[in-house]
C-alpha cells in the first residue's frame, strides 16, 4: 500500500479520497453533535455524482439543504471556488467549505448560502469558470454552467454548532453555568444563653452543649 504524506503534495493527487474522507468525518461528527441534545431526525443522503450541483443533502423537519462540499488545507493558496449554476435551481442550495489541517483534521469552516428555506444567492454574473486542464495547444476551455466564487463572498464559521444552525436552524442550548461551590457547613456549640432559633436560621449545624 502507497504511504501518502500528509505534508506533501499528495494532497492534489488524492484530492477526491481527502474530500469523500473529510465528507465521512463532516457527516458523523455532525450528527453525533445533534445526537448530543436530542435530535434523532435529520436525514443525510448522498449524490453519487454533482450532475446537480451539490455532494450532500440533509434535511430537518420541513427544510431540506443541497450542500456542495469543498475541502482545502489549511494555508492552502486556494483563494475561490467553482459552483454549479444549478445549485441555485435548489430551494435551499449552499456551499460549505471545509479547511483542514495536512492530517485532515476539521480546523473551521467558511459558508456561501442564505437562511433555511432561501435559495443561493445568486451567481449567475460571477465569473465563468475554466477547465483545470488546457488543451494540446494549452487553451483552457469555459465551463459555462460553473460560476468562480472568491473566498471574499464566503462567512467564516469556527464551531460546528454554528454550522448547523446555520444550516438547519438547529438552536443549541447555551452552555449551564458552573455552580457555585457549596460553602462548608460550620459547627456552632450553643451555651446556655445562645438562642437556638437564631442559630438554625443562620444555616449553621447545631450542637447542644448539655
Amino acid at each position: 500500500m502507497e504511504d501518502i504524506d500528509p505534508q506533501g503534495a499528495d494532497h492534489s493527487i488524492h484530492s477526491v479520497l481527502r474530500e469523500r474522507i473529510v465528507e465521512h468525518l463532516f457527516v458523523g461528527r455532525a450528527l453525533q453533535r445533534l445526537w448530543q441534545i436530542g435530535i434523532t431526525d435529520v436525514e443525510v443522503l448522498r449524490s453519487e455524482f454533482d450532475a446537480g450541483g451539490y455532494d450532500l443533502v440533509m434535511s430537518y423537519g420541513n427544510l431540506v439543504r443541497h450542500i456542495q462540499l469543498k475541502v482545502s488545507v489549511v494555508n492552502a493558496t486556494t483563494r475561490n471556488i467553482t459552483a454549479s449554476l444549478k445549485l441555485q435551481e435548489r430551494p435551499s442550495g449552499c456551499v460549505l467549505w471545509i479547511l483542514v489541517k495536512p492530517c485532515l483534521e476539521i480546523v473551521s469552516y467558511r459558508w456561501f448560502g442564505d437562511s433555511p428555506g432561501k435559495p443561493l444567492p445568486d451567481i449567475e454574473k460571477m465569473r465563468v469558470a475554466k477547465h483545470a486542464r488546457g488543451n494540446s495547444s494549452g487553451h483552457k476551455a469555459e465551463r459555462p454552467s460553473q460560476r468562480v466564487i472568491p473566498v471574499s463572498s464566503f462567512e467564516r464559521i469556527e464551531s460546528l454548532e454554528e454550522v448547523l444552525t446555520t444550516l438547519l436552524g438547529v438552536n443549541f442550548p447555551l452552555q449551564a453555568k458552573a455552580s457555585e461551590p457549596s460553602q462548608p457547613s460550620q459547627s456552632v456549640v450553643l451555651g446556655a444563653e445562645d438562642s437556638l432559633q437564631s442559630t438554625i436560621e443562620s444555616g449553621h449545624q447545631v450542637i447542644v452543649d448539655v
